[in-house]
């Protein structure tokens, strides 16, 4: 093969990079990511890109960690390495540095921040190309760096020698099918959106560059063996399992794909500052994330014994690795969810106890001397049918009229009564107590929200999450104190 004979295909993984607490990389960590991928049968690795956080590192970290992946993965797979930067002689500097590391190829993102136009892009890479001897990938991805690099330039630049591949991960597919259309024939067109794979795949893309292929690259890689041997069934099938995942960690970046790994028991520590958890992943997705996990079965679901009084029972829980091994105390506890932005915004306070306890006393006083405004409703599925353990609603907005109060809090009600029949069937709340434990839920919802379908699937969520939280006890004092410095009022800073 000829030094820039190299066209990517396949399965690669966008690597994470690991930190420790103190921001520092790991390397022990990072050594085991490569082995723990390759051994799922990755066709190449990315490291320093997008989802490496490569922005906040400084150009010496990322060499560090290009070196240490190269070192590790010793001939096995491709090393391509993200080399970008905002100017072209910076982009020159990295990319020799990576070259002489022993990188495959690099991987460029367009110029960002200052956002050059397409004379200004054709030149950024015709410059690199000419002062540097190693495959380039060329990298579109606005949504992060502001510009676009029109497949019009791409056009122009895939006849020089050493661009050997694109890697899209705009999101548009009209675009992706203007350049399978103008350059499949002559360099590798990879998608880098992960909910876009299949029909990147069956449109004619050589393969895929993602960050969710650190958390389930055998199942993008048997969608590719799908589609290659003309099995699009199958491959759909496998698509619309892990699409609600690939969106989930497409919004929620390096940070959504780092706790996924930590959950999955592949360490990878946390994300840099100012990306945290409880802002730019909330701790309800990551629940959402967990749930996802366990759908695909890359996580266990773990089997809990709690007590209720001298009945013992068994349920199986949401919670993998931090759930108490038993839960006795069934007189009060209390779990909180927020989901949704701004009007949107459903949060939701609620207590679970027993109905000869605290919380049954509460119910009853909820029901029979309500405070003016924040009269408590009994939670049914249908008329005269209360949905079991019986459940109250408590807004805590006064609603302004009839019309406001069925516009917001009925779909808020049927929401809550889908979650707490759901957490039933799901084990969460264990059926046996049906008859023995009250729910008393405090529901909050924007007055100015006019969505219904979105106030019911927000409420649904958090309500669910709510319940979730308080069965497992979640989250803990250590988890409070970890979490400490990301914690914020919702409303805080919103205008």
């Amino acid at each position: 093969m000829g030094k820039f004979d190299f066209r990517p295909t396949g399965v690669m993984p966008a690597m994470v990079t690991p930190f420790n607490k103190d921001e520092s990389i790991n390397e022990d960590m990072l050594r085991n990511l490569v082995n723990h991928l390759i051994e799922q049968g990755v066709t190449g690795l990315v490291p320093s890109g997008t989802t490496g956080e490569f922005v906040n590192m400084t150009f010496e970290e990322r060499l560090k960690v290009i070196e240490i992946v190269v070192d590790e993965t010793n001939g096995r797979v491709p090393v391509i390495a993200g080399t970008g930067e905002t100017g072209t002689k910076l982009v020159v500097d990295a990319t020799k540095a990576a070259t002489d590391i022993g990188a495959d190829a690099v991987l460029i993102v367009t110029p960002y921040y200052l956002k050059p136009k397409a004379k200004g892009l054709y030149d950024h890479y015709f410059t690199i190309a000419e002062k540097t001897e190693i495959p380039i990938v060329l990298y579109n991805i606005p949504v992060c760096t502001g510009v676009e690099l029109p497949w019009t330039v791409v056009e122009d630049l895939v006849d020089i020698e050493n661009i050997v591949a694109i890697k899209d991960s705009s999101g548009d597919y009209k675009y992706f099918s203007a350049l399978l259309e103008k350059v499949s024939d002559k360099i590798s067109v990879m998608i880098g959106w992960d909910e876009n794979v299949l029909g990147a795949l069956a449109g004619g893309a050589a393969g895929c560059i993602l960050g969710s292929a650190n958390v389930f690259p055998k199942i993008w890689l048997e969608i590719y063996e799908h589609v290659k041997n003309n099995r699009l069934e199958e491959a759909q099938i496998l698509q619309k399992r892990v699409q609600k995942l690939a969106r989930l960690l497409i919004n929620s970046g390096a940070l959504g794909v780092k706790s996924c790994l930590n959950m999955m028991k592949v360490p990878v520590g946390k994300t840099r500052q100012p990306i945290v958890l409880g802002d730019t992943l909330s701790y309800e997705i990551k629940d959402e994330l967990r749930v996802e996990l366990e759908k695909l079965g890359l996580i266990q679901k773990t089997e809990l014994k709690f007590e209720f009084g001298e009945k013992p029972l068994t349920s199986r829980f949401y919670a993998v690795g931090i759930t108490p091994e038993k839960i006795t105390d069934f007189d009060l506890k209390v779990g909180e969810s927020l989901v949704g932005n701004r009007v949107e915004l459903a949060h939701i306070d609620l207590l679970i106890g027993r109905k000869d306890g605290p919380v049954g006393n509460a119910y009853a006083q909820a029901l029979t001397n309500p405070e003016e405004g924040r009269e408590g409703l009994q939670v049914i599925l249908e008329p005269n049918m209360q949905v079991k353990p019986p459940t109250i609603m408590i807004p805590t907005v006064r609603p302004i009229s009839l019309r406001h109060a069925s516009l917001t809090y009925g779909p808020a009600q049927a929401a809550i009564a889908k979650a707490v029949m759901q957490c039933v069937e799901d084990g969460i709340l264990p059926k046996e107590l049906a008859d023995d434990i009250v729910i008393i839920v405090n529901v909050f919802v924007h007055p100015s929200a006019s969505a219904r379908k979105r106030i019911f699937i927000n409420n649904y969520k958090a309500t669910r999450n709510a319940i979730r939280k308080a069965m497992e006890g979640l989250p803990s004092v250590d988890d409070g104190i970890e979490n400490a410095e990301s914690a914020r009022h919702p409303f805080r800073n919103d205008p």
